[in-house]
Order: C-alpha cells, then sequence, then structure tokens
C-alpha cells in the first residue's frame, strides 16, 4: 500500500521539481528580456544626447535590490577572492547573498522532497522503502539540470545571461545534491535491511542493486575529488578523473536503471538517456567547433611568444573566422603541452591578416583582395601546470618565439554589453586586462561613429611592474591613434612595485601613471561627479581587486545609476 502511494507521490515530486525548474529559468528570461529592451532603448535615446541626465537618476528600490541583494557577498565584503588555509590548500571562493539563498532554497525543497508524506510512524522497513525510493528519483531528477549546467554550448547562457562562472558554480552544488540523495537512497537500502551482512551479500550477487551500488560509489568518489583543495591543487588530474568516475557512474546506473525497466518502469531509463544526450551534445558541440575553426582555407598557425612577468602572448591564426564580441573567451588545445585537455582564456584583440592561400593562388586584383584569415590573441599569465609549461617551452625557444599546433575552441561567453552606458569604469588586475581590451576598442570605435551612448571611458589598470605593459602593447598603440580617442578614452596606470621613481611617468593628459595601488572609493567619487547617463563598472582580475571594486559600487547605488559587472573564471 505504502510502496504504490509512495511511488505516485514520487511522480508528482518530480512534475513539481520540474515546474519549479522551469518557472526559475521563465522569471530569470523576463528579467532578462526586460533588462535587453531598457538598455535598447537607453542606448537608441543615448546616441545623441552628450548629458543623458535621465538616466543618470538611480532608482531607489532597484538600487536597495543591487546593494543589500544582487551585488551583496553573503556577510561583509569578501566574494571572488580566494580562501586559502595555506599556499598549497585553496578553499574556493564564497557565492554572493543572492546565489547563497538560491541555493539554499533549492536545497531546502529537496530535503522536504525527501522526507514528505514519508510514513515515519509505521516501521523502519516501511519508511526506508520510500525514502530510498524518494530519493533516488530525485538523485535521477537533478541529473538532467546538472549535465545541462556543466555543458560549455549550454543554451541557457544566452537566453538567461548568466555567466558560465555562475553556472558551474550551480553546477557544483547541485552535483553535491545529487551525491546526497544518491548516498541517501543506498543508505536506506541498508537500513531497510537493518544493516545485516545478508544485505551486502545480496547487493554484491544481485546485478540491479550492484550496479545501483557501483553507482552511488561512483558519485561519492566524485564529491571527494570535487573537494576544493583536492580539486586546486590536483586540477588537471582532477578533470581527468573527473571525466572518467562520470562515466562510470552513468554507466553502472544505466545497467540498474534497465533491469528496472525490464519491470515495466522505464521512465528512470528514459531521464538517464535525457542525461546522456544532453552530454553528448555538449562534447560533439566542442568537436564541431573547434574543426570548423581549423578546417577549410589556410592552415592554422600559432606563434607562443614570452613576455616579460612571466607571460605569453598567443596568436593564432584560424582557417575559418568566428563572430566575436567583447567579453568573450576561448578553450585552447595544445597537444604538445597537454594531449587532450583545454583551457579557458579570454580573447584579448581580433585582427585580420592575408590569407597566404589566396595570395599563392591569385590571378586578378580582385583574388587578391579577396578575405583575409582571423587572427586572434591572447595573453596568457604562467602559473602551474599547463601556462607554467607553455611559458617554459616559449622562453627555450630561439628569441623567446615559438611556433606550435593549436586548436581553439569559442568563442563563448560575453553576454554583457556596455553599448547603452553612458560611463564606463573598466577595473583590470595584471593580465585582467585581456578582458577589457575589446570592450575600449568597440566604445572608442563606437563613438567616433555614434553608434553608442558612451561619452566617458576610463581604464584603471594595475600592474606590478612598467615591463607588464608589453602584454598589451601593439594593440593599445593602435587604440590610441584611433579617431576621437582623446575625447572619451582616459587611462590610469597603476604600478604596484616599481624599481624606481624614474619608471613612474606619464605620457601625456589622458594616459597617466601613478606608483602604488588605486584609490577604488575616491576614483568612482570621482567618476559620478562627472557621470553621463547610466555608469557600468566592471573588473577582471585578482579576488581581492574584485571585492574591493564590488563593495565601492554596492555603496554609491544612491547616488547614480551604476551597474556592477565582474569578470572571473573559478575552478
Amino acid at each position: 500500500m505504502f510502496d504504490k502511494l509512495g511511488e505516485i507521490s514520487n511522480e508528482q515530486l518530480s512534475n513539481y521539481l520540474f515546474i519549479i525548474c522551469g518557472a526559475i529559468s521563465v522569471a530569470v528570461i523576463v528579467w532578462r528580456l526586460t533588462d535587453v529592451i531598457n538598455k535598447l532603448v537607453r542606448k537608441i535615446a543615448g546616441l545623441n544626447n552628450d548629458r543623458q541626465r535621465y538616466f543618470t537618476i538611480p532608482s531607489p528600490n532597484f538600487a536597495a535590490l543591487k546593494r543589500h541583494l544582487l551585488y551583496a557577498p553573503i556577510l561583509n565584503k569578501r566574494h571572488n577572492r580566494e580562501i586559502q588555509l595555506s599556499s598549497a590548500v585553496n578553499i574556493g571562493t564564497l557565492p554572493t547573498r543572492f546565489q547563497m539563498l538560491f541555493l539554499t532554497a533549492y536545497f531546502a525543497v529537496n530535503v522536504i522532497f525527501c522526507v514528505i508524506e514519508i510514513p515515519f510512524a509505521e516501521t523502519v522497513d516501511i519508511a526506508a522503502a520510500q525514502i530510498r525510493n524518494r530519493a533516488g528519483v530525485l538523485s535521477t531528477l537533478n541529473m538532467i539540470p546538472l549535465i545541462i549546467l556543466a555543458g560549455r554550448n549550454n543554451p541557457l547562457i544566452p537566453l538567461l545571461g548568466i555567466s558560465f562562472d555562475t553556472y558551474i558554480l550551480l553546477h557544483r552544488w547541485f552535483g553535491r545534491i545529487a551525491i546526497l540523495e544518491a548516498l541517501v537512497h543506498t543508505l536506506a537500502h541498508f537500513a531497510k535491511s537493518h544493516w545485516t551482512m545478508a544485505s551486502l551479500e545480496a547487493v554484491m550477487k544481485v546485478p540491479l542493486l550492484g550496479w545501483g551500488l557501483v553507482a552511488t560509489c561512483a558519485f561519492v568518489a566524485i564529491g571527494i575529488q570535487a573537494y576544493s583543495p583536492i580539486r586546486h591543487a590536483f586540477y588537471e588530474t582532477f578533470k581527468v578523473l573527473h571525466i572518467s568516475l562520470v562515466i562510470l557512474a552513468i554507466y553502472g546506473l544505466w545497467i540498474h536503471f534497465d533491469l528496472i525497466a525490464q519491470g515495466g518502469d522505464g521512465k528512470y531509463l528514459t531521464w538517464l538517456k535525457v542525461v546522456i544526450a544532453l552530454w553528448g551534445f555538449d562534447r560533439v558541440a566542442r568537436v564541431v567547433r573547434t574543426l570548423f575553426s581549423h578546417l577549410g582555407g589556410s592552415r592554422s598557425r600559432t606563434v607562443v611568444e614570452a613576455l616579460p612577468g612571466n607571460a605569453i602572448r598567443l596568436t593564432t591564426t584560424l582557417a575559418r573566422p568566428w563572430s566575436t564580441r567583447p567579453g568573450q573567451h576561448a578553450y585552447l588545445y595544445m597537444p604538445s603541452i597537454s594531449l587532450w585537455q583545454s583551457h579557458p582564456f579570454s580573447i584579448a584583440w581580433v585582427d585580420g591578416v592575408e590569407d597566404p592561400k589566396n595570395e599563392r593562388l591569385a590571378s586578378t586584383r580582385q583574388d587578391l583582395m579577396g578575405p583575409e584569415q582571423m587572427r586572434v590573441s591572447y595573453v596568457i599569465r604562467a602559473r602551474t601546470g599547463f601556462t607554467e609549461n607553455l611559458y617554459k617551452k616559449a622562453l627555450a625557444a630561439p628569441g623567446g618565439r615559438l611556433e606550435t599546433t593549436c586548436y581553439s575552441e569559442g568563442p563563448y561567453g560575453g553576454t554583457h554589453s556596455l553599448d547603452s552606458f553612458g560611463s564606463v569604469v573598466l577595473f583590470a588586475g595584471g593580465v585582467g586586462i585581456t578582458h577589457q581590451v575589446p570592450y575600449i576598442q568597440r566604445l572608442v570605435a563606437g563613438f567616433a561613429d555614434g553608434t553608442v551612448a558612451t561619452r566617458r571611458i576610463l581604464l584603471v589598470w594595475t600592474i606590478q611592474s612598467p615591463e607588464h605593459l608589453e602584454w598589451i602593447r601593439p594593440w593599445m598603440t593602435e587604440i590610441l591613434a584611433m579617431e576621437r580617442r582623446r575625447d572619451v578614452l582616459r587611462i590610469m596606470l597603476f604600478v604596484s612595485q616599481p624599481r624606481s621613481t624614474k619608471e613612474i611617468h606619464s605620457p601625456s593628459a589622458t594616459v597617466q601613471m601613478f606608483p602604488g595601488r588605486p584609490n577604488i572609493n575616491t576614483i568612482l567619487s570621482m567618476e559620478q561627479e562627472h557621470q553621463v547617463g547610466a555608469m557600468a563598472v566592471t573588473v577582471c582580475g585578482p579576488g581581492a581587486l574584485s571585492d574591493e571594486v564590488r563593495q565601492a559600487v554596492r555603496w554609491r547605488q544612491n547616488r547614480t545609476s551604476i551597474d556592477f559587472i565582474e569578470e572571473a573564471f573559478t575552478w
């Protein structure tokens, strides 16, 4: 009797969980659509308006929402600054207040669904059987959003306008929920059997139970090896082991659900097929993206240059062009460094180069003026593992210049447009400048063409040494020579560790250099005094810098209309 009632309840709760996830997605889509329309109207209104006073005035309610919820850390200031117990032990970062509320609510819903209508007043056998079934159903169901959230080609990223970094955060927590429910599912089975040795022997002998246990063990192993200190300490090993354990878990579940389906209930196997299809789609899409960029046309070519400050500039020429936007990144595969793993890097610059294949085959002047190849550049700071090995290899090459094989998968991201903001302040720390340079190029060009609402651009870049200017020198030289650049762009360079005061000199009134670190509060106060229209403040750099900028923006919400955009790659 209770088993039958439990199964009906499980199906209803499954539908409820689907409805909850769907309702959240719809709500975010409505929010996203409203935001897009608002920015479009603001952009059009600001194209021929140099003051944009209406858009400078903040909405009191929305300002309070951003200050206390959307932009707020859980407690005081710390969000993106990593928690390190030592140089070798990294706990990771903390979610924002809004993210924490969402994750807590979703976790609470799963806990409630696991225990609601369970007949605890009955015998242990009956209650444990109901909990076992319920937890197993919920764990399987949560695997669907779990896989969607992990995909680079997740269609919800452009649809909802949520960063991939946020999706990865959700992926981790959905994974932990699914693991806990799988563990409850298995432990409840043993509780139903009163923890006897006979129950363990039965599990080992019965394929339905045995493969279910294999899947649970794989889940638990995933949870252990994905623990932040282990993941950060052995990241490249983590990735290989993570995928291997996922495959083992899915294989165990397939046999487990197939045997259940033979008993007449095939919906769990159908859910698993959906999970496999989603995972397979993302993997196939990655391969297709990579092949499209490198097959056809002229041969792709990659040059790696060693730069001061343990950095490299990697430039790859694609066989087929990408359609790129500021703020995007790509994943790079370099077989000579890492056989099959890929790593994400911000796209720093995109330009064209003559296609040597067209030049060789040209027979008319029209052929000679044919399409250019796209050249995509990245600046990469050597850390550990992949980036350290790449830097050492480039440094050892003649002249610090290496030509190698690199496959690019992308572009991804670029969900934020700054075209509708009258004032834009871009903070960058170290190699985080690569995220900001494409925005500067687009906004300066748009200002000259009259295609953006932007009237004031300030770049604040913190570096350790003036030598680091070499990282982006060719691109910044091109930006500084752009039409009407002096009318819209100012640059403040802060050198945190100058060797002498002679290194600190300002080339012009619009490009200034200072020793030390920027006073973010002072800079934003000055910008708000001369603000045109709505202001966007973006940051890409170390976690401590991001947290300082976030706090400064939060406490200025009541003064003028100011939005905060943070770019981060957490791993």
